[in-house]
């Protein structure tokens, strides 16, 4: 981040004559969400799969003013979607220097900083924030306490001679502390319900209240948070008082077509290897199969964090593979699909009854997604040439001790691979690996149509007659 700019007003007397003047944090994301729309700009970055559904949801909220509560399973991006709200803030805003809160300097709410703008007048040191430091997060725990979101008595304050009904003796929680920014809580219904009673002044009356004794602080905070639905999370709720005082809840979803989904996939996965587009297909199916399937519990949903997880474990084996074999660069193919089951398994949650038979459903339903992927990539393409050169005796091995060209010398000249490759978004000039894995796409879409064999053992697998 880098340091406010020099030209910017340093004291309260120099920022009320620069035009400066407060404004509230719903006003400012308001304009400025406003002035993005109106100019065409992108205010989500990073969001895939949510434009035409949540987005328009969400800033319709936002216009409004209201606090919002994000609603969905695990994995559909709500966390990642608040934290996109500092990028509505003022990249700069005026704070008091040396103030407890991030108080506007022509605005002190606290009395110390009432007092010291009393005495200074327009010689009040001014400081300034960056947006990044107005978006405050908590992840909501059961041992999370008052003290904690709202604040406490301090006992060195207590100490120090000030008696205990001074305001002055506060230690301010993270909500005060976020005056004039946004406070997003993760997970709210695992707060216990007497802690979230204590948010009820702050999104109400926006005072907050301590050991017994209230302290008016006309708070300006956006509240945001994210929640699983009611029917899935037994851990807690949202008490109905503090539901009703948000204004928006707004229900999350999972990429709704394949496309997003690789989207996702490809911009958050950490990728060590090359991992083409159609692998990319075949494991987003994969998971989107896996949401569709009476085997897994579908109240824990599968989490978009299980396909990124899947293609860098598939981006894994191919490196493993390269530094095996020496072949450059490390491509990924079908064979490193294989990996997937097994290291991925305990990331999602089976219905009761299928214990013991995890792998058999990943696998079919990894064939099916990969079977699905091959149709409508090798779609009007006939694959007989193929089929039938490895019935002639063209075996074909491949496994992760086997670089791509051996997996081609494998095979005669034939045309179909040719466009087998183009219809991966592989030319015929590029490096073996790309052009195998293709070609592996292609030999196992032929072996899930009963075309041709296969043979796995010890690492190796064999397509035959």
């Amino acid at each position: 981040m880098n340091a406010a700019p020099d030209s910017l007003p340093r004291t309260a007397g120099a920022l009320r004559e620069a035009g400066y003047r407060p404004r509230p944090i719903s006003q400012e994301i308001h304009d400025n969400l406003l002035a993005a729309l109106r100019a065409g700009e992108d205010a989500w970055p990073g969001i895939v799969g949510f434009s035409r559904t949540v987005l328009p949801q969400l800033e319709r909220a936002l216009l409004a003013g209201h606090d919002v509560v994000l609603l969905g399973e695990r994995g559909q991006g709500k966390t990642r979607l608040l934290r996109t709200l500092a990028g509505l803030l003022d990249e700069w805003t005026p704070v008091i220097e040396g103030a407890e809160l991030g108080e506007h300097p022509l605005e002190p709410i606290t009395p110390a900083s009432i007092r010291r703008a009393a005495e200074l007048g327009d010689d009040l040191p001014v400081t300034w924030r960056h947006r990044s430091e107005r978006y405050t997060e908590k992840l909501a725990t059961p041992d999370t306490s008052v003290g904690d979101l709202i604040g406490d008595v301090d006992p060195v304050k207590v100490a120090e001679g000030r008696s205990l009904g001074d305001p002055e003796t506060i230690h301010f929680g993270l909500v005060p502390r976020a005056h004039r920014g946004v406070v997003a809580i993760n997970e709210l219904p695992d707060l216990a319900e007497r802690i979230q009673v204590a948010l009820l002044n702050v999104m109400e009356e926006r005072d907050i209240q301590v050991r017994g004794y209230t302290l008016r602080l006309p708070l300006d905070v956006l509240l945001v948070a994210t929640a699983n639905p009611e029917d899935y999370t037994n851990r807690g709720r949202i008490i109905t008082p503090l539901k009703d005082r948000f204004g928006a809840e707004i229900r999350t979803h999972y990429p709704l077509d394949v496309a997003a989904e690789v989207a996702v996939v490809r911009q958050e996965a950490r990728l060590v290897a090359e991992v083409g587009e159609p692998l990319l297909e075949v494991l987003s199916r994969f998971v989107r199969n896996l949401r569709d399937s009476p085997v897994i519990d579908q109240r824990s949903g599968v989490s978009a964090r299980f396909a990124i997880a899947a293609a860098e474990t598939v981006a894994a084996a191919a490196l493993r593979r390269s530094a095996l074999t020496g072949e450059q660069p490390a491509v990924a193919r079908p064979v490193d699909l294989d990996a997937v089951p097994a290291v991925l398994r305990g990331k999602i949650e089976f219905e009761p009854g299928e214990e013991g038979r995890e792998i058999e459903h990943l696998v079919h339903l990894m064939r099916r997604a990969l079977a699905e992927t091959a149709r409508e990539r090798f779609a009007g393409l006939d694959l007989r040439p193929l089929a039938d050169a490895v019935a002639d005796g063209h075996l074909v091995a491949t496994g992760e001790r086997v670089p791509g060209r051996d997996v081609l010398s494998a095979l005669p000249e034939l045309p179909v691979l040719h466009e087998v490759a183009q219809r991966a978004g592989v030319s015929a000039d590029e490096p073996a690996g790309r052009i195998a894995s293709a070609v592996e796409l292609a030999l196992e879409s032929l072996f899930l149509a009963r075309r041709v064999s296969k043979d796995s053992g010890e690492g190796t697998t064999v397509y035959g007659e």
